[in-house]
């Protein structure tokens, strides 16, 4: 842990709103799990998660901290402005390429509350593909119907929301050509799930792929039937149930991300 995030936040729980605090350690534990996953970039991308109550104040990581590193404390409060309302305690803004993505799909989806995005080698070299994802296991038959945006360069002009929420639509999750990918949820705990397993649906991509083997693709009807298996109003949200058990992860490895 870096001197920074260890000895220069010093606030408590008793500081926050307790709901605000409940979401900076759902969104802290997110970071922390994107590390433990290999899915972070060294200090760039973004998980962000709007404070419930709030229309638009969301958390996002100061930009200079490893994912390893945050915590409760040291997350940023901005509106969707790119204003800061709280910096954290520490020495470090917000990148601008964040706040650009971020807060376009927070502010067209009041629905969503948390929003996920990466630059996995995985997920940039299936959004580098012609084909998308392709629906060769169950695992990625969950989005059969994932959305698309054409890369634009780093994500630095305003007008671009307009046309990343139009891709986004009411999709959970979008592949960002020759770029990477962003999952949307309605809680931290399902945005990390989606996440988790679109990185994986490309690392299956990849894996089968590179055998060169010809592949066997399932009928459309089968597609469309295990992907309306996974909506979150067929069985369950996936992500909340699975939730605790990667709390508990955490704690058995490094639980200061609740600082």
């Amino acid at each position: 842990m870096s001197d920074y995030s260890a000895n220069a936040i010093s606030r408590r729980p008793s500081d926050f709103d307790h709901v605000e605090w409940q979401t900076r350690v759902d969104l802290a534990a997110c970071y922390r799990l994107v590390a433990l996953y290999g899915m972070s970039d060294l200090i760039y991308n973004h998980i962000t998660a709007r404070i419930p109550g709030s229309e638009d104040h969301i958390l996002i990581n100061p930009y200079g901290m490893l994912y390893e590193e945050i915590t409760a404390s040291s997350l940023i409060k901005i509106d969707l402005d790119g204003n800061v309302l709280d910096d954290g305690g520490g020495p470090f803004g917000v990148n601008q390429a964040g706040y650009v993505i971020h807060s376009a799909v927070h502010a067209a989806r009041p629905d969503v509350n948390c929003v996920l995005h990466t630059h996995t080698r995985a997920g940039s070299a299936v959004s580098a593909m012609k084909c998308g994802l392709l629906p060769i296991a169950q695992t990625s038959m969950r989005f059969a119907r994932i959305a698309y945006h054409d890369y634009e360069s780093v994500a630095l002009e305003l007008d671009e929301r307009e046309r990343l929420v139009r891709d986004l639509g009411n999709h959970e999750a979008m592949i960002l050509r020759n770029h990477g990918l962003l999952t949307a949820g309605a809680s931290v705990a399902q945005a990390f799930n989606l996440m988790y397993w679109l990185e994986m649906s490309c690392k299956i991509q990849l894996d089968v792929m590179g055998t060169g083997t010809e592949l066997t693709m399932p009928v459309p009807e089968i597609v469309e039937k295990t992907y309306n298996l996974y909506q979150p109003h067929v069985r369950r949200p996936f992500g909340e149930m699975e939730w605790p058990a990667m709390l508990r992860f955490l704690d058995r490895r490094d639980a200061s991300y609740k600082t």
